[in-house]
C-alpha cells in the first residue's frame, strides 16, 4: 500500500474532496451535466438499488431524467468521512450523503446512504477524476441480523 504524507491540507486531498461538492453541486443545480463533470469519461456509478451506469454521458443522461422528474427540487447533502491514498495517482474515499426531498428541511433517513468512490489522476494534466462511485443506502444496513 502507498503511505503518503499527504495531510487533509494537501492539493491533492483537496481535489479530490472537490469533486465530491462539485457532483452535489451539479445536484442541487438539477444538473445532469454539471453532475457528471467530475467523473472520467469511462467511469462508473452504480447507485443504491444496483442500478449502473457506465460513462460520463450515461452519468450525465440518467440523472438529467431524475432532475426533471423524480427527484426535481431535491437537495443533496454529504459528510466525507476519509480520503485514503491506494497509490500516489489513486485515491479511496468514504462518504455519507442523504438527499433532503423538495419541499422539506431535513433529510428523510431511507434516502440515506453510504457511498465509496475511487478518484484517480490523470497522467499528463495531473487532474483528479472520479473513476467510480458506489453506494448503499444505509437502511438496508439496518435490517440485517446482528452478529
Amino acid at each position: 500500500m502507498y503511505e503518503s504524507a499527504s495531510t487533509p491540507e494537501s492539493a491533492d486531498e483537496v481535489a479530490i474532496r472537490s469533486l465530491y461538492q462539485q457532483a452535489m453541486d451539479g445536484w442541487n443545480r438539477g444538473s445532469g451535466e454539471a453532475f457528471a463533470s467530475p467523473f472520467a469519461e469511462d467511469g462508473d456509478l452504480v447507485g443504491f438499488d444496483g442500478t449502473h451506469l457506465k460513462g460520463r454521458q450515461e452519468i450525465a443522461s440518467f440523472h438529467q431524467q431524475l432532475f426533471d422528474t423524480y427527484v426535481k427540487g431535491t437537495r443533496l447533502v454529504g459528510k466525507i468521512r476519509s480520503v485514503r491514498f491506494l497509490t500516489s495517482d489513486v485515491a479511496l474515499m468514504h462518504v455519507v450523503g442523504g438527499t433532503i426531498m423538495a419541499g422539506q428541511t431535513d433529510i428523510e433517513p431511507e434516502r440515506n446512504s453510504v457511498q465509496t468512490l475511487v478518484a484517480t489522476k490523470t497522467e499528463g494534466n495531473g487532474v483528479w477524476l472520479h473513476f467510480k462511485i458506489q453506494g448503499l443506502n444505509t437502511w438496508e444496513g439496518q435490517r440485517r441480523p446482528k452478529r
